[in-house]
């Protein structure tokens, strides 16, 4: 996927991640770029397009498909992170909440610029999960849901769209240094990084790209059965 000309819709544009990516594609050419959020006031970098998306709304889902006709890449950046015990009080309403912005937001989105995305060529769709995709730590076992089911989507998706040639990028990281593990102490990735290596993995045509030393370890020991033995305290 050459990136030069591309008309890019990154979803969580407003900061972090999401505004890393916008950056970056400038610099890799993209000709526009629409910065989604759920305000669209909180877009301020030059030169993108400010639109109201938030993804667990399947009306402003549609009606940004409908403004943004011309999209050959989807980036799904846009998500949550709740903490705490699966046993806890809030327990099913934080499930209930991660599920619906972290896997069905990008499933209904990709639904929507799937056709899009076909009448322009085939195109690509980035999907950024985790390493939490495939573990649990102690407080995270609601948002691994979330992501585990974004994960075997992302692999269904990228099934489905073969036929009409968009390509789908899987992204795993450990912690990246934004607002989200902003009170979390251990080694994090910055947003360029992780952006740079998943552009890099797009134009080379990946499906998978694992940015980081610990979501290379996690992903090489899957298949003795890790995640039967992850941190427990």
């Amino acid at each position: 996927m050459d990136l030069k000309n591309s008309v890019v819709l990154v979803t969580g544009a407003n900061r972090g991640l999401g505004l890393a990516f916008t950056q970056a594609l400038f610099e890799r050419g993209a000709r526009k770029i629409y910065a989604a959020a759920r305000d669209p006031a909180s877009i301020r970098l030059p030169g993108v397009i400010p639109v109201r998306l938030d993804v667990t709304r399947p009306e402003q889902i549609e009606a940004l498909a409908r403004e943004a006709g011309d999209v050959t890449v989807l980036i799904n950046n846009a998500g949550i992170f709740r903490g705490g015990s699966l046993l806890g009080a809030d327990a099913v309403s934080a499930v209930r909440e991660q599920l619906e912005t972290n896997y069905i937001g990008p499933l209904a989105t990709s639904n929507a610029f799937a056709p899009i995305l076909a009448g322009n060529g085939g195109g690509a769709i980035i999907n950024v999960l985790s390493v939490l995709s495939w573990v649990t730590l102690p407080g995270t076992a609601s948002y691994s849901a979330s992501k585990a089911a974004a994960w075997a989507f992302t692999n269904g998706l990228r099934n489905e769209l073969r036929s009409q040639r968009t390509q789908v990028l899987g992204v795993h990281a450990g912690y990246i240094d934004t607002d989200m593990v902003r009170g979390v102490d251990g080694h994090k990735s910055t947003p360029e990084s992780v952006v740079r290596q998943t552009l890099d993995a797009l134009e080379a045509n990946q499906d998978e790209v694992l940015v980081d030393e610990i979501s290379r370890q996690v992903k090489q020991g899957l298949t003795p059965g890790v995640y039967l033995n992850a941190a427990s305290g």
